[in-house]
């Protein structure tokens, strides 16, 4: 445990900012399953919505700084082509 206490405040802020970071990743991940789940059920409606709802989820976790945008840019593509593949059967 830090003494200086100016480390033991870094020491909470990260706390704090590792709490944000995987309550936003963890959403972010329960989205792309729903909508994975909807869509492996075929239930294309479901999963129009469902995409719409995990895109808003990666960007913000892009945003926030939890992952990179590069990431949130290639999980939105792959999310996509998922469902424009199902859509075209």
């Amino acid at each position: 445990m830090a003494n200086i206490k100016s480390a033991i405040k870094r020491i909470k802020i990260t706390q704090k900012r590792t709490l944000r970071n995987k309550m936003v990743k963890s959403s972010m991940r329960t989205a792309i399953k729903k909508f994975e789940a909807a869509l492996n059920s075929g239930n294309l409606d479901d999963a129009k919505v469902l995409l719409v709802e995990a895109i808003k989820k990666i960007d913000k976790a892009a945003a926030k700084g939890v992952i990179h945008a590069n990431a949130a840019a290639r999980h939105k593509s792959r999310l996509t082509l998922k469902l424009n593949k199902v859509s075209n059967q």
